[in-house]
């Protein structure tokens, strides 16, 4: 008789259809098939960070494979990142993809794209997992508020924002019922945009963006944009903060890989300033002001007749190396031999300790990141569930973790959302075994 019963199904409701709502959505849906998963996304895109992320390459992850090294690069939530990778780190990322016939290939930088070189693949991947478990899918569905009821199931009342589907009226409010949810909706730029989360009794470290250039309008050192480094040290005056990587030049100031590193670890700091402080730049990071001084002996004694000039004894990029000995006030005609030292001392300081007055910064909308979320202290690393509520689970971007750029928060995002799918999924079975 018992074979003839049918088990009951239960109701996954995923919140946000990016990288961790449909790594979460997919793999519960694969890891339990009496699951009726659902993913509703407020837009009408889904997968937008995958599909324009990494210059529309998606950058998936990061060669890195200890862990100790791996959460080096979050400067927010590593000690949350630790554990949850024991459960899912890269190597399982790698693999993940690899069962689904998508490979991956490694850059010089460490950063992990598909050997396609689209981001269409990575999405193409992740739809037909969709198909495959009947994943089913609401866009243009804007969840408006969420609530536990007695017997420990969820309701939610999603507000329909013009779905294709002409049965539902643009503008009507749906309730959906759920055994599980998880919200992996992404971080929110303004503290207001989480209060339907505080509503739920958890705590919200208040946003700040991550991941921005540094502005300096009217600076003359934008007239070199398009420049760039390949290996400088940026570091901000007065703090111990500094990052050493590509910088670039451009028409509004400072960016490059070694200046968006730097905004993350500073992010609160720099948000506190309102964004106006002193970075200070050494363009030849293997020197310090010491050491540099004493080259520059050496290179007056064996240049001695050569114009400074004519040779660029450091390997810069010529209109930078001009423009430093215009500041420095070495004239076109100097020889070595002839660079009084005072001179010498001013060119060693713009080389080592270039300050940049920043006024401002610039966000880039495709690579937009930030920092805060809920709370990590209430939120179970090894499940994703919360601490607060049962059945309630988060993934992503919602929680206070974030990384440095290259592939660092598409990892988290993976590995969120597949401990939050391996979670639901278990007591999704032992529910159906009782």
């Amino acid at each position: 008789m018992l074979n003839n019963l049918v088990a009951p199904r239960k109701r996954l409701l995923v919140i946000g259809g990016g990288a961790a709502g449909f790594f979460c959505a997919v793999n519960a849906a694969r890891m339990q098939p009496l699951l009726d998963v659902t993913i509703i996304e407020k837009s009408s895109k889904l997968l937008s960070k995958v599909r324009i992320s990494g210059g529309g390459r998606c950058n998936v992850t990061h060669a890195c494979f200890e862990i100790s090294s791996m959460i080096k690069f979050y400067p927010r939530g590593a000690n949350f990142v630790k554990k949850a990778f024991h459960r899912f780190f890269t190597t399982d990322t790698i693999q993940w993809f690899k069962e689904r016939q998508v490979l991956l290939k490694t850059e010089a930088d460490g950063r992990m794209f598909p050997e396609s070189n689209t981001s269409q693949t990575i999405v193409d991947c992740l739809m037909k997992e969709v198909q495959r478990y009947k994943v089913s899918i609401m866009l243009n569905a804007e969840l408006k508020s969420l609530q536990q009821l007695p017997g420990g199931q969820w309701a939610a009342s999603i507000k329909n924002k013009g779905s294709i589907d002409a049965t539902n009226e643009t503008g009507a409010i749906t309730s959906i019922r759920a055994d599980y949810v998880c919200i992996a909706s992404g971080g929110y730029p303004k503290a207001a945009m989480f209060n339907w989360i505080r509503l739920l009794g958890h705590q919200v470290a208040d946003p700040v963006p991550s991941l921005f250039t540094f502005n300096m309008p009217g600076h003359p050192i934008t007239q070199l944009m398009g420049i760039s480094v390949e290996n400088a040290r940026v570091r901000l005056a007065g703090s111990k903060l500094e990052t050493t990587g590509p910088l670039l030049i451009t028409h509004w100031g400072l960016s490059g890989p070694a200046v968006l590193k730097l905004s993350a670890w500073g992010a609160r700091s720099l948000a506190e300033s309102n964004y106006h402080f002193t970075a200070i730049v050494n363009w030849l990071p293997q020197y310090n002001l010491e050491t540099l001084r004493a080259s520059m002996e050496e290179m007056r004694r064996s240049m001695a007749a050569q114009k400074l000039s004519n040779k660029n004894a450091f390997g810069l990029p010529a209109r930078l190396w001009a423009f430093l000995l215009e500041q420095a006030g070495v004239k076109e005609t100097l020889r070595w031999a002839d660079l009084p030292s005072a001179v010498q001392n001013k060119l060693v300081n713009l080389l080592c300790a270039y300050e940049c007055s920043i006024q401002g910064k610039t966000t880039f909308k495709e690579e937009f990141v930030t920092a805060g979320g809920v709370q990590l202290s209430e939120v179970d690393p090894n499940t994703m569930m919360s601490r607060k509520q049962s059945n309630l689970f988060f993934a992503g971007e919602i929680l206070d973790v974030d990384g440095v750029t290259g592939g660092f928060n598409f990892q988290h995002a993976w590995t969120s959302g597949w401990i939050a799918a391996n979670s639901i999924a278990s007591k999704a079975t032992e529910s159906v075994s009782v």
